[in-house]
């Protein structure tokens, strides 16, 4: 029997202020583990990665953000529910613009983090690679 392999995508962001911090949330995964990383979600029907990512930023952290630039595409697998997900999430650098408050039940916290301490914290491989990149772009 072949199973399928359910296509996902989303856009997040990367944002750093003046002070070299970055924004993150304090989340929980589909384990239900508590994780860090950077505030990212699906892409709605008609529209772009990059207004995924703006409004992902906003509705996840109360942070209006613009975007410098796009960072890069990052891929991977994993299951939920039994079912075979191949996940894309396009990533973007942005700078702070209006600072708000969250009002997102998803996310347990947002805070801003050393940009140069904040591979220590994060949860995922993957982040650290990005925020690696995104020393190299600012």
């Amino acid at each position: 029997m072949k199973s399928n392999v359910k296509f996902e995508y989303s856009a997040g962001g990367i944002v750093v202020n003046d002070n070299k911090e970055v924004l993150l949330i304090k989340t929980k995964n589909l384990k239900n583990e508590t994780v860090i990383t950077f505030p990212k979600g699906h892409i709605e029907k008609n529209e772009s990665a990059l207004e995924a990512a703006m409004r992902e930023v906003k509705e996840e952290t109360g942070v209006e953000a613009s975007v410098i630039k796009k960072i890069k595409d990052v891929e991977y697998w994993f299951v939920h529910q039994g079912q075979k997900v191949h996940k894309k999430v396009s990533w973007f650098l942005m700078k702070p613009v209006k600072i708000g408050k969250s009002k997102n039940v998803e996310v347990d916290e947002v805070f801003w983090y050393d940009i140069n301490k904040v591979d220590q914290i994060l949860s995922y491989k993957s982040d650290k690679e990005l925020i690696a990149e995104v020393k190299n772009l600012i």
